[in-house]
This record gives C-alpha cells, sequence and structure tokens, in this order.
C-alpha cells in the first residue's frame, strides 16, 4: 500500500525539482548575463553567476530522482535567496493587484524546497527514505 506520506513528498519533489528545472533550461538556452551584470552591481564577481547550473539545472534534476535530496533542496533554497536578494527585494513587502504577495512564486519555491530539505525524499527515489542525505 502507498503511504500518503511518501506520495506528498514525491509529488512536492517532482513539482519543485521540474518547475525549477524550466528556470535552469531557459538559463542554458539564454545564458547567465543579466545574473553575471546583476552581481557584478552589487560588487560581486560575474563568474558566480553560473552556480545558477548547480541551483537550477543539477539541484532540481537531483530533487525529481530523489539523489542527495535534502543537500539538493537546501541548494535550492540558497539559490531562491540569491535571486530574491539580486533582482525581487524591491516587492519583498509589496502586496500585488489582486492580493497576493508580489513574490508568491518565489516565496513558494522557497518554502517548498525547505520542507523537502527538512522531510527528504521519502521511499519514492532513488535514494530510498533510508539515509541522511535522503
Amino acid at each position: 500500500m502507498i503511504r500518503s506520506d511518501d506520495f506528498g513528498k514525491l509529488v512536492l519533489r517532482l513539482a519543485v525539482g521540474i518547475l525549477i528545472l524550466l528556470h535552469g533550461i531557459a538559463k542554458v538556452n539564454g545564458g547567465v548575463g543579466f545574473i553575471a551584470n546583476m552581481l557584478a552591481s552589487h560588487g560581486l564577481p560575474a563568474a558566480l553567476a553560473y552556480l545558477v547550473y548547480i541551483g537550477e539545472v543539477v539541484a532540481p534534476v537531483l530533487l525529481i530522482v530523489g539523489l542527495f535530496t535534502r543537500p539538493a533542496a537546501w541548494i535550492v533554497v540558497i539559490n531562491m535567496l540569491v535571486a530574491i536578494w539580486l533582482v525581487h527585494m524591491k516587492d519583498l513587502a509589496v502586496i500585488g493587484k489582486n492580493g497576493g504577495w508580489a513574490l508568491e512564486l518565489q516565496g513558494m519555491f522557497l518554502f517548498a524546497a525547505l520542507a523537502i530539505a527538512f522531510m527528504g525524499a521519502g521511499r519514492f527515489s532513488l535514494g530510498g527514505s533510508s539515509g541522511k542525505m535522503n
């Protein structure tokens, strides 16, 4: 019998992994120039922009397959915090025209990844439910 918490973990991992991976694929296709420019404007090395490939390609793939799930989720959390800091700080306290938070998408990614980091992969994963990394 399928335990609902393991199935729920699978659904959450797939949703976060696939949706973040789509952002990563767009960056693979379009490059990370705008991220490099934003980093440089904050006095940071532009080369750090290439770390977005870890946060938006490698980590989401690990979430999807359920391997090194907890570290991958923490990488997504860090990636989202950096994205909010670089791009979205001006909207941090903004309520949109429809009553929702201006950073709903970023917040959902951030907090869903945080939940995965604490819960782990569950039984339906390559790493299984055992081990500290899953």
